[in-house]
């Protein structure tokens, strides 16, 4: 073969951008279906109780209605299944939350179905609900695992013992909110049943385990569900199992025994999709006067379901972070007439590296210390929790790549004292830090007669550009030019693979296609080069790979630094810039790259100062469920943003060299704004998002300590 430009690393377009821009991608609700029917439904009005009755009479009464499924008439599922409980549709009278659906309309058009579905009359057996979460909650329980399989108490040390003598200490406690996955494509599926093969076009992270979990679901083999997701726009965790609504549609489809269609409207993303719990965290920072930490506590307070015991990852990252010979963290869930909270951008990473990294600035406060010194000094030789050494660590790089590049040499550490006219400005920094995650993965490489090659995954793209950076590791290691490769991605059928989540994909992904397409250019040496009659296939599979890998601490992080501006009449924030500095091996094609730490920092942002979801304690429901009462950032929220990929060769991860960027971005945003917030203010917000009215506060109690100082008698800035 000759010999060409190696792609991986190169800032290659989106192969998929023409399809998309013309309009010939096809996402899951546009695949073109015969004879189909639309599903709607009937959700419940009550947080907590049992349905006492259905009234499905005028909805069949009305034109086009084909059926009315409730608990009493829905096919049955596999009860033997290992699903989480909220995934049974239509099984029980059981209400556990506010918008379950407890009903369904399935008609020959979409406004029949939605006529029909409100025309359902539901009577309910209504019971006491709780849906607010407390720290003092009596049912708070520690949880017996959470979503990395850790324990929910964590201990090394004697953490109340180096609590107790510490020299210099910070307690402190930060809450963050109800936060909502919000994909531009909401959450859509096509069901076809042909006997007992079921096929579902779905919007969807994950093809291959989609299909294991709904072969369970429906006791029929894996072999026999095919799940197609081309194209997918958006999931941030929320599309990384199917969800109610799919198995509505997989329920519907069997019963009216045609094709079913399902896609959400805004208001019922809000209400069918999880989203991140509400935390209540308590941060205990101990420390000798030089900065060294002695002792990290770090509590963490969420909410689960009745259903579903469901404990987030939210202080898993405390343990490995910085040296300290003494740690204890503590993950406790209250049991709430809620939805299931689910995964959500950096799965607890996020809201926990909110309250450490907070806690880490009001540290250097205590001590007088610089917060990147601070952070530099408590830098550890191998990984804190566990002992092992790390695969590659390059946070104090990123640090100080960062601080160069922002100016923070003529950063003043005083704070509340820089002003531009009636604004008050102020910087901040916070670290991030996400897991190297790495899963098993197939992958088929062919060669064609006509000189072209095949390459088979069941990967998803949501949008990130996975479709691009497998194609470029393909190429390279076929040694062949990306004109002659096709890749095809987004099926079940196309063999065993992770979801797109957890920023494993184009490490675990990738591995796979490396492997497969050098075994394909090795197998070809021995026909010479010669493509044989009916073209030539390798398979391969990463499993024992993994197995046979060294036992290493392997994770990526980052430095956010952020500058903020505070009105100091009216409370207003406004972020004049941010700087993310980001190690994560080998960055397969940097244009892409940098357009996911992009929109990931810019949903820091918004977690920051924008998003909240208000839960409403009589109804149970939440109420703003849509993009006028949900805020989340737009362009005009951001207007700076840079960012800067540093080179980290960490060759044992995998061949490629690649890890997981896709989350690295959102962790360590909120904190360095609300650092900045700090910074410019002089008053610390512990609660997000950073509201005008929290902005307002924190000016009046500015203000009113500065009237206490000695000799003060300046005029203050009017607060609104």
């Amino acid at each position: 073969m000759t010999t060409v430009e190696r792609s991986v690393g190169a800032p290659v377009t989106r192969v998929d951008g023409l399809a998309k821009v013309t309009g010939t991608a096809r996402y899951a609700y546009e695949f073109p279906t015969r004879d189909v029917s639309y599903v709607w439904p009937v959700q419940a009005t009550v947080a907590r109780g049992r349905v006492a009755e259905v009234d499905p009479a005028p909805a069949l009464a009305l034109p086009g209605v084909l059926a009315v499924l409730d608990h009493t008439n829905a096919p049955r599922l596999n009860a033997e299944a290992q699903a989480s409980a909220d995934l049974f549709v239509l099984q029980s009278p059981q209400v556990a939350y506010h918008g379950q659906i407890v009903a369904a309309v399935v008609a020959t058009s979409l406004e029949a179905a939605r006529e029909g579905a409100a025309a359902v009359r539901v009577g309910y057996e209504r019971e006491p609900h709780d849906v607010v979460l407390r720290a003092d909650d009596e049912r708070l329980e520690i949880a017996e695992t959470v979503t990395d399989g850790s324990p929910g108490l964590v201990e090394r040390g004697d953490a109340d013992g180096a609590w107790a003598t510490a020299p210099v200490r910070v307690d402190a406690t930060y809450t963050t909110p109800v936060e909502h996955p919000s994909p531009m494509e909401p959450h859509a599926t096509i069901a076809v049943w042909d006997e007992d093969r079921l096929t579902l076009f779905n919007s969807d992270q994950g093809p291959y385990m989609s299909a294991q979990l709904m072969s369970a679901l429906f006791g029929i083999e894996l072999g026999a569900v095919e799940v197609v997701a081309e194209y997918i726009g958006g999931g941030f965790g929320s599309k990384g199992i199917p969800r109610s609504p799919t198995v509505l549609a997989a329920l519907a489809a069997r019963a009216v025994e045609r094709p079913v269609k399902i896609a959400l409207t805004r208001q019922q993303m809000f209400q069918l999709i999880p989203y991140r719990s509400p935390t209540i965290q308590r941060v205990r920072l101990g420390a000798e006067r030089d900065g060294r930490l002695t002792v990290i506590q770090h509590e963490s307070v969420q909410q689960r379901s009745t259903q579903v015991p469901f404990a987030d990852q939210t202080v898993s990252s405390t343990r490995m972070m910085y040296a300290a010979p003494h740690a204890r963290t503590t993950v406790k869930v209250a049991p709430l007439d809620v939805m299931t909270p689910a995964w959500f951008r950096a799965p607890g990473h996020t809201p926990g590296m909110f309250a450490l990294e907070s806690a880490v600035d009001e540290l250097a406060g205590a001590l007088g210390m610089d917060p990147v010194e601070l952070r530099i000094r408590n830098e550890p030789a191998t990984d804190p929790e566990s002992g092992k050494p790390f695969s590659s660590r390059n946070l104090v790089a990123c640090l100080r790549e960062g601080a160069a590049r922002f100016g923070w040499e003529r950063r003043d550490p005083a704070p509340g004292i820089r002003r531009e006219g009636r604004w008050l400005l102020g910087t901040g920094v916070a670290a991030s830090h996400h897991p190297d995650y790495t899963f098993p993965s197939t992958a088929v490489a062919r060669a064609e007669e006509d000189g072209t090659y095949r390459v088979r995954i069941g990967a998803a793209d949501l949008g990130t550009g996975a479709r691009t950076a497998l194609t470029q590791v393909a190429a390279d290691a076929l040694g062949i030019p990306l004109s002659r490769l096709r890749l095809e991605i987004g099926r079940a059928s196309l063999g065993m693979a992770p979801f797109a989540g957890g920023s494993l994909g184009t490490a675990s992904w990738g591995w796979a296609v490396d492997k497969a397409c050098r075994a394909l250019r090795k197998e070809l040496d021995t026909y010479a080069g010669v493509v044989p009659d009916g073209g030539l296939e390798v398979v391969a599979d990463t499993a024992e790979d993994l197995e046979r890998r060294a036992d290493l601490s392997r994770h990526t992080f980052g430095a956010q630094f952020a500058q903020v501006r505070v009105d100091g009449d009216t409370g207003e924030i406004r972020v004049d810039r941010m700087l993310g500095v980001f190690a994560a091996g080998r960055i397969v094609n940097p244009h892409t790259a940098r357009s996911q730490f992009l929109g990931a920092m810019t949903m820091g942002l918004s977690m920051a100062l924008l998003e909240v979801g208000e839960v409403d304690p009589a109804f149970g429901d939440f109420a703003n469920h849509d993009f006028a009462g949900y805020h989340i950032a737009a362009h005009a929220d951001v207007p700076r943003l840079d960012v800067v990929l540093m080179e980290e060769d960490d060759n044992t991860t995998n061949p490629v060299g690649a890890k997981g960027i896709g989350e690295l971005g959102i962790v360590g945003a909120a904190a360095a704004i609300g650092n900045a917030f700090h910074h410019a203010t002089g008053e610390r917000v512990r609660d997000l998002p950073i509201r005008i009215e929290r902005s307002r506060d924190a000016l009046r109690t500015a203000r009113a300590a500065e009237r206490r100082r000695p000799g003060a008698g300046e005029p203050e800035p009017r607060v609104g």
